[in-house]
């Protein structure tokens, strides 16, 4: 079946783009943006995500306010569109790597958009990640992050939210591979013998894009439970990398190491601050300063992990129509850590919190959650002590054990 991107000199297999290299279903490809303002404590993301082995296209729009959290959820096979529109939610790739439309047009639900996502720093392609288990590939997977700016509006619960890249932020990232396990797809875990514990295991992720006035950047890290970081054999890998541009057309600033300081609310693994040392390629020391304005938004309603849509199933699984399924719910996120239960499978499908797990690569299953996505009000120090303050995207999650906070 050939698609639009058939048309393009671009083909890395003798196939037609509609047909891919893996019958893995864990093999996808897709999305995530985000817009947030610390001054209005508002974050907007939405993202889609193309499984072509189940012929589905999924995606969510989702927005964080006073941790009042709204979720819409859209669904439909792939192969009849192969395009970025799933119903009123649509992805324009204006100038592509730098200028993006995205657009949720109005519907029944209480949310809908229409942003011009910019970049203004160029896109930062992560290491590659690769794991795998008993003599099979897991993970194998491109990723690439960017930030920028947002420009136009919101309308939510009837009230209409200017967005101005004055006071928003955008960040996003495009991944495609095979990431991790996508369950309820694939065999149940107990036809298979139990996964092997090789290699050193992450503990601690930390990621974060962010601008700062002219300045714009990318790092993570990724640790194990003793704070040792290093690279492991699961879906993120790389110990440690990061890049600060100051500007599109400037060269960039290679990160080759760092450390972290990070404060938490007291009787839990929520971020409330921190300060991140970082050292360049040339010897200059950089500090990252930061604080947390709201609290996290949750990623269980995204819709990527078993029991997120109300028929039990994900965003990669079918949910009764080929051309559209939408739905939408709310949570009460105010007050974190609190209780979450996914809707009930259908089909006899029993649904674990390691089920749950699997489908981040990360350790989120439980009856008590709380989020792991924060908006960050940032101060960058320069290495000759200039200061330039701005905003970003945090995400970082402790699974057990962490020696260096004293998580047990």
């Amino acid at each position: 079946m050939l698609t639009q991107y058939d048309e393009f000199p671009v083909h890395q297999a003798p196939r037609p783009f509609s047909h891919i290299p893996s019958t893995d279903y864990s093999w996808d490809d897709g999305y995530y943006f985000g817009a947030f303002s610390a001054r209005h404590k508002i974050f907007l993301l939405t993202g889609m995500r193309v499984n072509p082995n189940t012929d589905m296209i999924g995606g969510y729009a989702i927005i964080f306010v006073n941790g009042r959290q709204y979720n819409v959820r859209f669904s439909r096979c792939w192969r009849r569109l192969a395009d970025t529109v799933i119903g009123p939610l649509s992805y324009r790739f204006t100038e592509p790597l730098k200028r993006i439309q995205l657009t949720l047009a109005e519907n029944d639900s209480l949310l809908s958009f229409d942003l011009e996502w910019k970049g203004t720093i160029p896109a930062f392609e992560e290491q590659h990640h690769s794991a795998e288990n008993r003599g099979r590939k897991t993970t194998d997977q491109t990723r690439y992050s960017q930030v920028g700016v947002v420009n136009g509006h919101i309308v939510f619960d009837g009230q209409r939210i200017d967005v101005t890249e004055e006071h928003w932020t955008g960040d996003r990232d495009h991944s495609w591979g095979l990431y991790a396990e996508r369950p309820p797809l694939g065999p149940p875990k107990w036809l298979l013998p139990p996964k092997l514990a090789q290699g050193k295991q992450r503990a601690f992720r930390f990621w974060t894009p962010f601008r700062c006035g002219d300045y714009g950047g990318f790092y993570h890290f990724h640790e194990t439970e003793t704070g040792e970081q290093c690279s492991a054999n699961d879906v993120f890998g790389s110990p440690f990398e990061g890049v600060i541009y100051n500007g599109w057309n400037e060269t960039p600033t290679r990160l080759v190491s760092g450390t972290h300081q990070l404060q938490f609310r007291k009787n839990t693994r929520i971020i409330e601050s921190g300060v991140i040392h970082l050292c360049d390629e040339h010897g200059g020391r950089w500090q990252h300063r930061f604080e947390i304005p709201m609290l996290p938004w949750i990623i269980q309603p995204m819709g990527y992990t078993p029991g997120s849509w109300k028929d039990g199933g994900t965003l990669h699984t079918y949910h009764g129509s080929e051309e559209l399924a939408m739905e939408w719910d709310e949570i009460d996120a105010s007050i974190q850590p609190f209780p979450y239960t996914p809707y009930p499978p259908q089909g006899g499908q029993v649904v674990t919190n390691a089920d749950i797990s699997d489908a981040f690569g990360l350790g989120v299953g439980g009856s008590l959650i709380h989020g792991i996505e924060y908006l960050a009000s940032f101060t960058l120090v320069t290495p000759d002590g200039e200061e330039h303050r701005g905003q970003g995207h945090v995400e970082c999650f402790i699974d057990g054990r962490y020696d260096p906070y004293g998580f047990k």
